[in-house]
């Protein structure tokens, strides 16, 4: 790694990516090691670790001074996603093989254990005054990632989820790692505990609106441009916030229509999508998503609001997150 470098919000991923490619996973036994190499290549918005890159920086510390903790990060998340891959069957990730496609269960199972302890000698590579409370972060997320898994699994067979209980889960398993990223930033940076506060519920609250986007996304988006199929949310059944609400918003008719819909796999896809898709137009669930996805933005952005640097300061990540709740992809 070069002795410094400049911070540049454009070039922060391909930063990180290049920071991934230097690890070391040419081991024996190579059917172990392989797997971790395949999936770090895949790609993928890298969101995590740029978040924590730029916190570090806004508090006016060198990126390379957390880039170990970054690399964490990173290697946590795409653990979650092997595994969450096996449990879910899902054949493709980024439109590739998963790993237990290419491989198999067992090896993804293992070679995700073996990332998870890549993640800590990462993490653990920080200064010894930082070390414990980076650790209690870090212990504290994973736990609640593993918790919002749990409850993801649950919600497939239960048919009376409230709006509330589908925040907490995309909070637990998506929301609460954005948190994370930002505020181990902000403490390899010696941010003061209020800020370091601020900046978790910034990321916390953002994670939220994201995934809320994500779910619009899924029946909304442009499918040249989002990066996957567009329906699929629909076509396996998955009880969106976008389903919910619909749901709540529903008559008799439109309620015994959605669950016969969410549970069935024997309708034709494409007709299926516009099944739902119609019902969902004549319930304006497109606009009460983004009305929930504008109210976290503005609660993120109040706790960003109240950090104690300047504005000049604070630009590139107030972009940053500007960014993500336009993004069609």
């Amino acid at each position: 790694m070069n002795p410094t470098i400049s911070l540049d919000t454009s070039n922060l991923t391909e930063i990180v990516e290049s920071e991934l490619a230097k690890l070391d996973f040419n081991h024996k036994p190579y059917q172990l090691y392989e797997p971790i190499s395949y999936i770090l290549s895949l790609g993928g918005k890298r969101m995590r670790p740029v978040l924590l890159l730029m916190a570090c920086d806004m508090f006016g510390k060198s990126i390379e001074d957390a880039m170990p903790q970054a690399l964490a990060i990173e290697i946590f998340h795409n653990f979650t996603l092997v595994h969450d891959d096996i449990m879910d069957q899902a054949p493709k990730r980024r439109n590739q093989l998963t790993v237990h496609t290419k491989w198999n269960e067992n090896t993804g199972i293992l070679s995700g254990d073996v990332m998870l302890v890549c993640a800590y000698q990462q993490l653990c590579k920080s200064e010894n005054q930082y070390l414990a409370q980076l650790l209690h972060l870090f212990n504290k997320t994973a736990i609640e990632v593993c918790e919002g898994q749990q409850f993801d699994m649950n919600y497939e067979t239960e048919n009376n989820i409230t709006i509330p209980e589908y925040i907490r889960m995309i909070e637990l398993k998506t929301a609460v790692l954005l948190g994370c990223s930002l505020q181990t930033g902000s403490i390899i940076a010696g941010a003061t505990t209020e800020d370091q506060t601020n900046m978790y519920e910034f990321g916390r609250n953002i994670g939220i609106a994201f995934q809320l986007q994500d779910d619009l996304l899924d029946v909304f988006g442009d499918p040249d441009k989002f990066g996957k199929q567009i329906g699929g949310d629909i076509i396996s059944n998955k009880k969106t916030y976008l389903y919910i609400k619909a749901l709540e918003l529903a008559d008799a008719n439109q309620k015994t229509k959605l669950n016969q819909l969410f549970n069935t796999d024997e309708v034709d896809n494409l007709e299926k999508i516009q099944a739902v898709t119609n019902i969902y137009n004549s319930l304006s669930v497109k606009d009460s998503t983004k009305s929930e996805m504008k109210k976290y933005f503005n609660t993120a952005m109040s706790f960003f609001n109240k950090i104690d640097l300047s504005e000049e300061q604070k630009m590139p990540l107030r972009e940053f997150a500007d960014k993500l709740m336009v993004r069609e992809s």
